[in-house]
């Protein structure tokens, strides 16, 4: 059973999201995901569940439950408008959201391998 160490909130085991996966998640129990996590070159990486297109701000990303994917696993896309974003950075390709960045969430990976919301996660997401 996963322990929320110093009260950080457990989110899933690490080797639960597989290389060049997502998942969502939903950490303030509201019935929809705020964040999601992808697997990139073995690393994970946290983002805000919100696109940064102006005037769209904060449209959910993903077309279903865990699809924060291009179709090819390469790149974060905004199921509104195709916007792609690089992974490992959250910064918009060339298109709809070039230059614009996805807000990043601090997640803590504790040695046993349990996901956790970051301690200096404060504001709500």
């Amino acid at each position: 059973m996963a322990s929320e160490p110093q009260g950080l909130p457990f989110l899933c085991w690490q080797q639960q999201i597989e290389e060049g996966k997502s998942l969502g998640f939903d950490p303030e129990h509201r019935g929809r995901d705020s964040l999601f996590i992808v697997r990139r070159h073995g690393k994970l990486f946290a983002w805000r569940n919100a696109c940064p297109h102006k005037g769209y701000e904060g449209a959910p990303m993903a077309w279903r439950k865990d699809a924060y994917l291009n179709q090819a696993g390469t790149h974060v896309m905004c199921s509104g408008h195709g916007a792609l974003f690089d992974p490992e950075t959250g910064v918009g390709l060339p298109g709809p959201c070039s230059g614009r960045v996805l807000e990043a969430i601090t997640i803590t990976v504790t040695p046993d391998g349990q996901v956790l919301l970051g301690a200096d996660q404060t504001k709500e997401i």
